[in-house]
C-alpha cells in the first residue's frame, strides 16, 4: 500500500472532473494533478484511501506534444490545465463531460465540441481577497494570497481599479475582507464592491474615498461597499450594463435590450463567450410559453420577451430580483416574474404548459424535488445550462426516468486553463 509523499510512475490514462487525470497504481485508482492523458511520470502521493490515490507529478518521463509551460503558479486562480496546450485543453473537456455522462447517467455518447474563449483578460466578475493592503487569488487549499495578474485572467485595467481604490482606503483598508470586480463587456464600466471583515464597517472610511475620486477615475465608474447584508452605493454608478446589440450583434432583433446589474446580482463571467451562450441557448429554444427557472437579471428572459414569446422567469436572490423586474420592464406584459425558491416555484404548475423549460442552475445542480416537480409540468422541451458535469449528467439520469431524451450537448470554456467546463444540454421527450 502506498504511503503518504512515497513517489510512484503512472501512465496517465485521461481527464476527469476536478482538475485531475486519472492513472492506476496498485489495483487503485490514482488522481493525478499536474499530468496530460499518454504521460508516463513519476507524481508524490499526497492524500489515500483504500480504493483511491491523490498525487502531484514532480517528474515527466515522458512528456505529451501538448505539454507547455505554465504561465505561473497552477495553484494560483485554479489553472489545473494551464500546463496544457490550448487546444487540447478543449479536447479534454469535452472527454470530461462525455466521462460524466458514462458514469453517472450511464449514456454513451461522443466528446461533444466546446467552444473556445481568448486565455486573457477574459473575466468580466471575479472576488479578490484582500490582505496586506493587496488583492489576489488564495492559493489552492490556503488562505496564502496570490497576484492574479500573472493568471492572466483580469484585464490589468481591474486589478488598477482594485489597487486604486484600495489605496484610496488608507488604512481602513485593513477592514476589507475582498473586493468583487463588476464589468460589462467591453470593460468601459467597471463597479467595486467593498466587502467589510466581520465586525466592521467601511462606509464611513468610503465616504473620503468618495471625495477624492470627485474628479474621477477612469478605472472606476462606481464603488459600493454592503452594509448589514444590503448593497450601499458610495460613489458613481453602482451598476453595469450591457446591450443586445453588443452580445447578439446590432441588427439582430434584440437592440432594444439593456441588461443592467448591481456587483450583488449572478451574471456569467466570460466576456468572449457571453453571446456566444446567450445565442445557443435562445436557438434550442422556442415556443409561445417558455419557463425561464434561476433567471437571475433576464439574460435569457428578455431576448425570449423581445422576439414574442411568454415567460415566466424564477429567481430567488433579492438582488438579481430587482435587476430582473427593471431588465424586463418594457415587457411586463409579456414576463411574469415568480420570486422564491425554484422548489417552491415548481410547485404551482402553469397553464397551459410551458413549450420549453430553460434551467441555468447553481453549481450543485437541480434538486431531486426540483427535478421530479419539473417534470410532472409536462413540459416537452427542457435547455439545461449548467457549469458542473458531475451534476449535469446526475440530473440528467433522473430526467431520463421521466422520459426526457438527451437531444444535443455542446460545451463553452468559460474559464481557460481552468479545469472548468459549462455546458448546454437539451431535452425532449414525447
Amino acid at each position: 500500500m502506498s504511503a503518504l509523499n512515497e513517489i510512484i510512475t503512472l501512465e496517465v490514462e485521461r481527464a476527469v472532473a476536478g482538475g485531475r487525470m486519472l492513472a492506476r497504481h496498485g489495483g487503485r485508482v490514482v488522481f493525478v494533478a499536474g499530468a496530460i492523458p499518454g504521460e508516463q511520470v513519476r507524481a508524490r502521493v499526497t492524500k489515500a484511501s483504500r480504493q483511491s490515490l491523490w498525487a502531484d507529478t514532480v517528474e515527466v518521463i515522458t512528456p505529451s506534444p501538448d505539454r507547455r509551460d505554465p504561465i505561473c503558479d497552477p495553484a494560483c486562480g485554479g489553472l489545473a490545465f494551464a500546463h496544457i496546450n490550448y487546444s487540447r485543453q478543449l479536447a479534454l473537456k469535452g472527454q470530461i463531460l462525455s466521462d460524466a455522462f458514462r458514469r453517472l447517467a450511464r449514456v454513451e455518447l461522443q466528446p461533444p465540441p466546446v467552444a473556445g474563449s481568448p486565455e486573457a483578460h477574459y473575466r468580466m466578475r471575479s472576488r479578490l481577497h484582500v490582505a496586506g493592503g493587496r488583492t489576489g487569488f488564495f492559493l489552492e487549499g490556503t488562505h496564502k494570497l496570490c497576484d492574479a495578474g500573472p493568471t492572466l485572467q483580469l484585464a490589468p485595467e481591474s486589478l488598477d481599479a482594485a489597487a486604486d481604490v484600495l489605496s484610496a482606503l488608507g488604512s481602513s483598508a485593513a477592514n476589507c475582507e475582498a473586493v468583487t470586480i463588476s464589468e460589462n463587456v467591453a470593460g468601459t464600466e467597471r463597479v467595486l464592491l467593498l466587502e467589510p471583515r466581520a465586525g466592521a464597517r467601511l462606509d464611513g472610511a468610503l465616504e473620503g474615498l468618495a471625495a477624492q475620486f470627485a474628479g474621477g477615475n477612469r478605472r472606476v465608474t462606481g464603488v459600493a461597499t454592503l452594509l448589514q447584508g444590503r448593497l450601499k452605493g458610495i460613489w458613481g454608478n453602482e451598476m453595469v450594463c450591457d446591450t443586445g446589440a453588443r452580445l447578439l450583434g446590432a441588427g439582430a432583433g434584440f437592440d432594444g435590450i439593456e441588461w443592467r446589474r448591481r456587483p450583488t446580482s449572478f451574471f456569467q463571467g466570460n466576456r468572449f463567450l457571453l453571446g456566444h451562450l446567450v445565442s445557443r441557448v435562445l436557438a434550442l429554444t422556442s415556443g409561445d410559453l417558455i419557463a425561464d427557472l434561476y433567471a437571475g437579471v433576464g439574460l435569457f428572459t428578455a431576448p425570449l420577451a423581445s422576439r414574442g414569446s411568454d415567460v415566466l422567469a424564477a429567481e430567488g436572490d433579492p438582488s438579481s430580483l430587482d435587476d430582473l423586474a427593471a431588465n424586463t420592464e418594457a415587457w411586463d406584459t409579456k414576463v411574469r416574474i415568480a420570486k422564491g425558491a425554484v422548489e417552491d416555484v415548481l410547485k404551482r404548475p402553469p397553464m397551459p404548459p410551458p413549450d420549453a423549460v430553460i434551467v441555468d442552475p447553481p453549481r450543485t445542480g437541480m434538486s431531486a424535488e426540483a427535478l421530479d416537480r419539473l417534470a410532472a409540468w409536462g413540459t416537452p422541451s427542457l435547455v439545461y445550462v449548467s457549469c458542473d458535469p458531475a451534476t449535469l449528467a446526475r440530473d440528467a439520469s433522473r430526467l431520463a426516468h421521466h422520459g426526457f431524451r438527451l437531444l444535443s450537448i455542446e460545451g463553452l470554456d468559460l474559464f481557460p486553463n481552468t479545469p472548468h467546463v459549462e455546458a448546454i444540454a437539451a431535452f425532449v421527450r414525447p
